[in-house]
C-alpha cells in the first residue's frame, strides 16, 4: 500500500504558526507493537480486584463500560467511585520493550518548525513514558491527558475546547493526528485538519468514510516529511 492512502484536501505546507496535535497510542508508534492488549489485561485485572469479581464477569463490566462512557476509568468512577490515580498507574504499568526507537520519527519532527503537542485519553505518565521510548519526547512542547480533560475522553467535545483553551491553539492552524477515526471528526468541525493514521484494530475504523477525514496515511514519517514540502 502506499504510504499516504489518499488525500481529499490539499497537503499544507508547515509554517512556524502552526500546531501539529497528536494521539499517543497506535497513532506514535505501530499498533502491532499491541500495547493496548498489555493494558487491556490490566484494565481486566483491575475491574476484578476492585469488584472482586470473576474474570468472565470483569471483561462483560470492562466492555460495557467503555462503549457507555467512552473508557473503562470513567465508568468505573461512575458506577464505583474508584481512585482515577489508582486506575491510571495500575493498567499503564506495561512492557514498552516490545516498542522500537524511532530515529526516523524524531528527525521528521525536528525536521517540522512548528509547534507540537500530544492529546491522549492515557495518563501523563504513560504518554511520557512512550515518548522516551520512541526517543521524540524533546520533540513536544507538552502532553493533554485524560487528567487535563477532567476524565472525560475523546470523542466528546470537551476536552477538544479544553486543550485549544488552554494552550491557545488557533483551530484552524492545527493539524491532528489520530488513529480512531471517530476522534477525528470533532475536531473537523472545530475547524482542524484531520489525519487518520491507520490500524488494523477493527475498533479504530468507525467513522473512516467521513468526509471530514481530510487525509489518510499508513506511514506517518513519510506523511509528516510531506508536510514540510506541501504546496503553501
Amino acid at each position: 500500500m502506499p504510504s499516504i492512502v489518499s488525500a481529499t484536501a490539499v497537503i499544507p505546507r508547515i509554517a512556524p504558526d502552526n500546531v501539529l496535535i497528536f494521539d499517543l497510542d497506535n497513532t506514535l508508534y505501530p499498533s502491532a507493537c499491541d500495547l493496548f492488549s498489555q493494558v487491556s489485561n490490566l484494565i481486566g485485572q483491575y475491574v476484578r480486584d476492585t469488584l472482586r469479581i470473576p474474570a468472565d464477569e470483569a471483561y462483560v463490566i470492562q466492555k460495557s463500560y467503555f462503549h457507555r462512557y467512552g473508557t473503562t476509568l470513567r465508568g468505573l468512577m461512575t458506577e464505583h467511585d474508584i481512585d482515577p490515580a489508582d486506575y491510571l498507574n495500575k493498567v499503564h504499568n506495561i512492557d514498552l520493550s516490545v516498542m522500537d526507537p524511532a530515529p526516523e520519527l524524531a528527525a521528521a519532527l525536528d525536521a517540522l518548525p512548528c509547534r507540537k503537542v500530544i492529546f491522549t485519553n492515557a495518563s501523563r505518565g504513560h504518554a511520557e513514558r512512550v515518548m522516551d521510548r520512541l526517543g521524540i519526547a524533546s520533540h513536544f512542547e507538552t502532553i493533554f491527558d485524560i487528567v487535563d480533560a477532567d476524565y472525560i475522553p475523546k470523542p466528546e467535545r470537551q476536552p477538544y475546547d479544553r486543550l485549544l483553551a488552554r494552550d491557545a491553539i488557533d483551530p484552524t492552524r492545527a493539524i491532528y493526528f489520530e488513529d480512531m477515526a471517530k476522534n477525528l471528526l470533532p475536531a473537523k468541525d472545530m475547524g482542524m485538519t484531520t489525519v487518520w493514521v491507520h490500524t488494523d484494530e477493527e475498533w479504530a475504523q468507525v467513522g473512516r468514510d467521513d468526509p471530514r477525514i481530510d487525509h489518510e496515511t499508513n506511514n506517518l514519517v513519510h506523511f509528516l516529511r510531506e508536510l514540510g514540502k506541501g504546496p503553501a
